[in-house]
Parts: structure tokens; sequence; C-alpha cells
């Protein structure tokens, strides 16, 4: 469809309507022509002759008349090598190259290649002349950090295709033709590495979708053992402002074991961003000791940006992760907040004056919500290799009321909900997911008969808790205070995790196992303690020395010794073993 054009007749805020004679369609991208200026926006209804468009940018001077040119294109991300290590805004702008052509203060109508287009690439042909291709399947390889980035059909090729000439092995730009393909009707049609797809238009170019099933290890025991995430799953953290909803995000990008990681900034305050982004390129990369930004993309939307863009960011991340995804790799996408995303789409619904829903959030936000988490999954590829999307999305509910609409529609379509509760955070207590609040559907790394042990002692003890808040310590009978006792340490030792201890930081599944089994050892035994005060500086000693185990590496001699002292502990007061209803 060619280019058509309009004038501009109301502004509201970040939308304004447009007058047009021609044909326009949903979500096609225009341009408002503004002091020299175009500044992008997006078609988001359509009534008759007129149309409202959200508007990506200020818009300041837009005025009654100004020409509104329409491109004929959906909203597109650019996809292709290049992508890892960048940091972009919702709109794909390279920020740090917009910074450095045009200053730190972002101007209005920038829009910049989000590709390199004078880097080369070393090209490698995986297909060949002749070969029968469909989209999505790769024709070559360049290198791309640790991975090889697949060069693909580009997914909007929906015919069947024959090869008719294909580059030979060599550097070529993202802009030079690698291939040239021929379609059922012998049309001749080129190919180069980089090519457009639509952001809210799932990518679908892949043999079959699969139930997620194996668990995706992020190395935090409370949500490995407790509450885990599948390979290809979703879960969202909500939680108050301060209980460490962000820092979670970034200790599982750090060590979650994902071959990408995505990260969608949606309306985050800029002071967190920043802090983002300075972090991120300091944080060695475990897995190859590198920095870990060379697996990782950071779109960025800051809450002082205009608000129609947070939207674009949530879908540019989404797509981004999908494309990495069609190359067999397992792609974790963290979006923080959906709740600034879903008051973005209240704020345009507003302006657009539609019948509101709850808290004047619009009707539709849960098939909104429910749309997004839906890309998530795992998937068999064309040539039968698995590639997966985990998508964990942040929720910011005011006064960490998880009554709210945004956290409740986010609760029926993710399979894990790990929330934050503002008393743990504030008793430091990290990390602060509740252990009786949060849930997952998902099997995990440890035996689940067993963490059901564990998460009875858990309620049992919170139960005991709360009723000697009422009847003090005197008035409960020694039997229960043990198992107090037992549920404070297990919450010490196991479920709180020291983010700055360079062992404690990141627990393996081998070593989650091997000491939930020796915590096991301690929960079920029945102990030989004949007064409350015996009980507790029991329980505290034993308590430092798991403490101390968590903070020594792993196999190792003083490891070992440990283990002997805290067993020779239990023994001298273990008279035997209660059963788990006895929890």
């Amino acid at each position: 469809m060619g280019k058509h054009m309009g004038k501009v007749v109301g502004v509201t805020g970040n939308m304004i309507t447009v007058d047009t004679d021609d044909d326009i369609f949903m979500n096609e991208v225009g341009y408002v022509m503004v002091d020299n200026k175009h500044l992008k926006s997006e078609v988001i209804r359509i009534r008759g002759r007129r149309v409202e468009m959200q508007v990506f940018e200020m818009t300041q001077g837009i005025g009654i008349g100004d020409p509104v040119e329409f491109s004929g294109e959906l909203l597109s991300v650019r996809l292709g090598p290049g992508l890892l290590g960048q940091i972009y805004d919702g709109l794909q702008n390279p920020l740090p190259i917009v910074a450095e052509q045009h200053g730190f203060f972002l101007q209005r109508g920038v829009y910049l290649s989000p590709l390199s287009d004078e880097r080369g690439w070393e090209f490698t042909p995986t297909a060949k002349e002749g070969d029968t291709v469909s989209r999505g399947v790769a024709l070559g390889t360049v290198p791309e950090g640790i991975f090889k980035h697949r060069i693909m059909v580009p997914y909007n090729f929906y015919d069947t295709y024959q090869v008719k000439s294909l580059a030979k092995a060599g550097t070529y730009k993202v802009s030079d033709k690698i291939a040239e393909l021929t379609d059922s009707r012998g049309n001749v049609v080129p190919v180069t590495m980089a090519f457009e797809w639509p952001v809210k238009r799932p990518i679908d170019a892949y043999e079959e979708r699969l139930k997620p099933a194996e668990p995706l290890i992020t190395k935090v025991r409370i949500i490995d053992t407790f509450f885990p995430v599948a390979r290809g799953g979703t879960y969202c953290i909500p939680g108050p402002f301060g209980a460490g909803k962000t820092v979670l995000q970034q200790i599982t990008s750090r060590n979650a074991e994902v071959d990408i990681v995505v990260i969608a900034a949606c309306g985050e305050r800029a002071g967190e961003v920043v802090e983002t982004l300075r972090e991120f390129p300091e944080l060695m990369d475990p897995r190859t000791g590198k920095s870990l930004m060379e697996r990782t993309v950071i779109i960025v939307n800051t809450s002082s940006m205009p608000v129609a863009a947070r939207e674009a960011s949530v879908y540019t991340g989404v797509t981004i992760a999908e494309h990495y995804r069609q190359m067999g790799l397992n792609v974790l996408l963290l979006a923080d907040s959906t709740s600034r995303w879903a008051q973005a789409m209240r704020e345009m619904s507003g302006r657009l004056e539609e019948i509101p829903g709850e808290e004047a959030f619009p009707a539709y936000l849960e098939s909104a919500i429910a749309g997004f988490y839906e890309r998530a999954g795992l998937v068999r590829l064309k040539d039968k290799s698995l590639g997966s999307v985990t998508i964990g999305g942040t929720v910011s509910p005011a006064g960490g009321n998880f009554e709210e609409p945004v956290t409740q529609s986010t609760l029926k379509v993710v399979g894990a909900f790990h929330g934050l509760s503002r008393e743990r955070s504030d008793a430091r207590k990290y990390p602060a997911i509740h252990p009786l609040e949060s849930w997952s559907k998902y099997e995990g790394a440890v035996d689940q008969e067993k963490v059901a042990f564990g998460q009875q002692i858990l309620f049992r003890g919170n139960e005991i808790d709360q009723m000697m808040k009422v009847v003090g310590e005197e008035g409960t009978s020694l039997d229960d205070y043990i198992v107090y006792l037992k549920a404070d340490f297990l919450d010490a030792v196991y479920l709180q995790q020291n983010a700055f201890d360079p062992v404690d930081a990141s627990v393996s599944t081998e070593r989650q196992r091997h000491i939930f089994d020796l915590l096991l050892e301690i929960l079920q035994a029945k102990l030989d303690l004949s007064e409350k005060g015996q009980a507790r500086s029991y329980f505290y000693q034993i308590r430092q020395k798991m403490l101390d185990l968590n903070s020594t590496p792993w196999n190792t001699k003083a490891l070992k010794d440990l283990e002997k002292e805290i067993r020779a502990m239990l023994e001298e007061k273990k008279v035997g073993a209660v059963e788990q209803t006895d929890a």
C-alpha cells in the first residue's frame, strides 16, 4: 500500500485526530509534520474519514491543519544480527547513538537505524541453491557473541520458495543481498540479513507449540524449590514500592540458565533505569566470564518519556525475544513494570472516551495482558530444535494491594506468582517473596513431596506465631514452640538468600537438593528439648552453622566438615522422626 496524506483536526494530549480521504488501516504508522520534524504515530481508532492516532513524542507545537503522512506500514522492528548488547527505546532507537549524535536530552523526531549498516558480518551459508525453504528456515549463520545468529527466510514470506542463488562465505553488511528466492509464481525476491516485523503480531514461523514442562533454573532457592518457573512459561512479581522487584529481576537475569535476556523497562523511574544501565555492563556473566550485556538487550522507556511509547516498548521487547527463540535459543523476557504499561493504556483509553472498566482501566485490560503473556512458550522449530520465550513481569500495585485489576488480570494467565511482601522487605528478608501467599503451577527442581512437608512446617509455624501474639510465648506448648522455631529456621537458612555473597547469590540445582535434604533431616527429627530456652538456644546455634554452610563453596572439605558438625548437633538431640502429618 502506498503512502497517503491527512491533516490534523484535533489534539488531546498525546492523541491527535486526523482527517483523511484515503484508505487507512488499524495500527498503521504515520508521521505528523511539525517544526520540520516527522513525529512518529500509530492509528488506534478509525471513524469514517477521521482517525485517532497516538503520537510517540511530545505533541507540543502540533496545530490544526498540520499535515500527516501515512506510511502504509504497521509499527515494526528491524530484526537481524547486531541486536545483542544494544540499548533501545520503545521504538527501537539505539539510545547510545542518539546521545552521541544529538546530546543526552532526547530530541523529537529523531529515528535512527537500530542495526549498524556499516558493520561487517562473517556469513556462512547452511542452505544451498535449489533447496526448498519457507519462512523461518535458516539460509546461513553469522557469529554474534557466543551464539550463531541464523539468517532466515523473513517471517513475512508466506509462500514456499526455492533458493535461486546464495551468497558464498564472506563478510557482508546487514543490507547486502545474501540470497534470491523464487516463489510459487516464479517471481524472484531478494533476501538481506535484516527484515521488518510488526511488533503486535506474534512470530509463528515454527512447527509446533509445546507445553512447558522443564524447570527454568534461576538459582534463587525460594523460586526453584518452592515456586518454580518453567522454561517457556510465565510468572509475575507483584509487590509494593521498595520491596525488591527490580533487584530480583537483575539477580534472575544474571544467574538464570537461559541464553538471551531481554529487559523491557516500561515506565520505570529514570533513576532505576540509569542504575540498571550502569550495573549491567559491569556485571560478569557467570557463563562466559565477560560482560552480561553481550547476551542482553535492554528496551528503555522511562516514566519521563511520552506515555504512548510505553505500550510499544513491551511489544518491541517480546518481538525481539521471539526472534531469538526462532534460532533454537532459550530467551528470558523481563518486563518492568506491566502496571505502568496498563496505566498508559488507561490514559489512552480515557482520551478515546471509551467506557471505563474497573478503576478506570479499559474494559479490554484483561485480554491485552493475556495477549502479551500468551506470546511466551516452548516451540519446536522446523529443523526440529527447541526454542523458548519465558516471560516474567513485575506488577506495582498501589499500596501493595494485590486485589487491584492489573494484578488480578495477570494472575489469571500466569503460571507462577511470586508475591513480594512489605513486611518481609522491612524485616530485611530478601528475596521478599511471601512463602504463604505465592504459588506455582509448574514442577520444580526438588521433589514435590519434600517441598510439601516444608510448606506444612511454614504454614503451621505461621499459625503458632499468630497465636503467640495473643497468648504469648508462655501460653504456647513446648511442641508448638519447637514447630515455630523450625519454621523460623527454614525461613532464615533457605528462603532468604544473600545476593552479595559470592557463593550464596547463585545456588545450583544439585546444591539446592543437597541442602534441602539436610534441612529435612532437621525439620523431621523429634528432638530432646526439655524447655523453651534450651530449644531457642539450640536452633540459634544450628542456624548459624547452616548460614555458614550457605556461604561455603560447593564440594570442598570445609563444606563437608560443616555438614559433619551439623549432623553431630542433630544426633546429639535427636530421639526419633516425626510423621509429616504431625507438622
